[in-house]
């Protein structure tokens, strides 16, 4: 059984541990209510949580050591039972109170349906923040099962309020390509296969963000070989050095107001996966780079 873990990597970091003084606040997203094909993700959070204790303090590309950072964690939103629209509500009330303390949210899901209250509440402070996805599926559904708040919905609902880059996508429906057809405003798909083969412009793709950014991780955005633990996997995604790519210049070089890290299934007994979404989600925080001190207008 995972046991409950109080500090991301077993650092307390610049913040002492306490989210009121931290630049970075780390919240649990344990939900699972819209999967359509493998369970899991409610555990998600917990074994990122417990994988980080074995991840290495300091990062070898960028000097940082997780030590000399403002994070600690946060609130856990429960699940209880809720609709995947009651839970976004949850979600937006949360984030929008880190967010409005000056502070970023750093959700740990938990299926991806949690994104689109994180997003929401985010926005509500930083109003058409663009929102860059590494996600396998374009998630651009306007219903899926009944609910409009589905994990494959994602994408559409965040679109409605902001700009949506979704990058390492493989995998979309018939309904969808229709919309992409189209070419919605404020949407942008970059294909896998354009990353596998060389063909993305990281620099183009950061100045098509703008300034104000949040970042969003489906683990499925990987190859399955980089994290087989996963709801809805899908072949041929991107690398792990392909997702770093990405993800240092944007972290490194944009005001980033959100982020997440969702769509981890840990199979009991097979840590790989939860190692690499703990690691991944230890580049995030060093990319962000060090703060001194509290942020301005914490809680």
């Amino acid at each position: 059984m995972t046991r409950e873990v109080r500090e991301f990597a077993g650092v307390s970091g610049r913040s002492g541990g306490d989210p009121e003084r931290a630049r970075v606040v780390i919240l649990q997203a344990p939900y699972e209510g819209s999967v359509s094909y493998g369970a899991g993700a409610a555990r998600g959070p917990a074994a990122i949580l417990e994988a980080s204790l074995q991840v290495e303090t300091y990062d070898d590309e960028t000097g940082v050591l997780l030590d000399d950072l403002s994070f600690a964690l946060g609130p856990t939103v429960p699940a209880e039972d809720r609709s995947p629209e009651a839970y976004s509500r949850a979600m937006r009330e949360l984030c929008g109170r880190v967010a409005e303390g000056g502070q970023i949210p750093f959700v740990l899901g938990g299926e991806h349906s949690v994104t689109i209250g994180a997003v929401q509440g985010v926005r509500d402070v930083h109003p058409g923040a663009h929102v860059l996805t590494i996600d396998a599926h374009a998630d651009l559904r306007d219903s899926y099962a009944g609910s409009r708040f589905s994990h494959a919905c994602v994408s559409r609902r965040v679109l409605e309020g902001g700009p949506v880059t979704i990058v390492g996508v493989r995998s979309w429906s018939a309904g969808e390509a229709e919309l992409l057809a189209r070419r919605p405003g404020g949407l942008h798909v970059v294909p896998a296969r354009e990353i596998v083969a060389g063909r993305l412009e990281v620099e183009a793709l950061l100045a098509s963000l703008g300034e104000t950014v949040y970042v969003s991780v489906d683990v499925d955005g990987l190859d399955p070989s980089v994290v087989p633990a996963t709801g809805t996997p899908e072949p041929g995604g991107l690398s792990w050095y392909d997702a770093l790519a990405i993800l240092r210049p944007v972290l490194e070089r944009r005001t980033v107001v959100g982020m997440d890290l969702v769509e981890l299934a840990p199979v009991p007994g097979a840590p790989v996966a939860d190692f690499a979404a703990a690691r991944l989600a230890a580049k995030m925080l060093s990319y962000l780079g060090p703060e001194v001190g509290a942020p301005e207008g914490s809680r």
